[in-house]
């Protein structure tokens, strides 16, 4: 759906994107992370067109880009930074502004479409507010249905969910994971590692324009082969598990396992109290952290 080949941005001296290979491919989820000014705002506008690349290539579905815009953009909806709207109007009636231009327009069903989007994206499709009266989630809301208006096959997504309160970021989620289950694949920016670990099948990390790190989220997060184990009753602990202990500090113990319940049978076995006991498992911002410390 999307691959880039040795991508570059310059802009005079300095590089904000240098030699990225993107791979993302038809079904996945894919969130593309990166600290602020890490280039990933620069490379969603190299995507669709709205920035030209210094070097490099870029295809977004199949087609190369920006040859192939009016080819492309049509199938693919696109939320990037600050949405732009028509202040003076409804959320409505810029969305049907927008659906009456461009190539792919059909006005079959236009009002049918709006209000579903509108809801979709928990917006009143009755509301004739202007949109200049609206909060930065309402306005962030308005730009997902924008994207979403002509049932893309591909969505690329600037923080979607910025401006938005726990409730709203949950149900954006909720509708993401929700289109790509019908078949949309979704290209995801974003800063939020807590929503990116739950909603995403893929993941590439940006660190100073370069991408260094990018596979899938699985794989990444898979078991590390360690247990982790609280008790009281350390020393004693360490003495009956041995040399299958890795570390330990006060009430705590990691040791090299696979089967959490293996351990604990020979802790219960023994006498010990275990307070609490689990697999060792890696967070995404632990592999973020990693990745970008080891390209440093």
């Amino acid at each position: 759906m999307i691959r880039t080949h040795n991508l570059t941005k310059s802009y005079g001296p300095v590089t904000a994107v240098a030699d990225l290979d993107l791979d993302v491919r038809e079904g996945d989820i894919y969130g593309f992370l990166g600290a602020n000014g890490s280039g990933k705002t620069t490379t969603v506008r190299m995507l669709l067109g709205l920035v030209l690349a210094t070097s490099g290539e870029i295809e977004v579905l199949g087609r190369p880009m920006p040859s192939q815009a009016r080819r492309v953009l049509p199938e693919v909806g696109a939320l990037v930074e600050g949405p732009g709207s028509y202040d003076h109007l409804s959320g409505r009636s810029n969305l049907k502004t927008l659906d009456s231009a461009g190539p792919g327009r059909i006005g079959r069903g236009r009002s049918k479409r709006i209000d579903e989007v509108l809801d979709r994206v928990g917006l009143d499709p009755s509301d004739k507010r202007p949109v200049r009266t609206y909060s930065l989630g309402m306005r962030q809301r308005l730009g997902l249905a924008s994207a979403l208006l002509r049932t893309p096959r591909l969505l690329i997504l600037d923080e979607p969910t910025n401006g938005l309160d726990p409730q709203g970021i949950r149900e954006i989620r909720d509708l993401l994971v929700e289109l790509n289950s019908h078949g949309t694949t979704i290209f995801l920016s974003s800063h939020l590692l807590a929503e990116i670990e739950q909603m995403c099948t893929r993941i590439g990390v940006l660190d100073r324009g370069r991408l260094v790190l990018q596979d899938q989220l699985t794989t990444l997060l898979s078991p590390t082969g360690r247990v982790i184990v609280h008790t009281p009753q350390t020393d004693w602990a360490v003495e009956v598990l041995g040399d299958i202990v890795e570390s330990t500090e006060a009430g705590r113990i990691v040791v090299r396992a696979d089967d959490p319940a293996v351990v604990n049978r020979a802790l219960v076995s023994a006498g010990l109290q275990v307070t609490e006991l689990g697999p060792l498992r890696i967070s995404l911002e632990d592999v973020v952290l990693r990745a970008s410390e080891d390209a440093a």
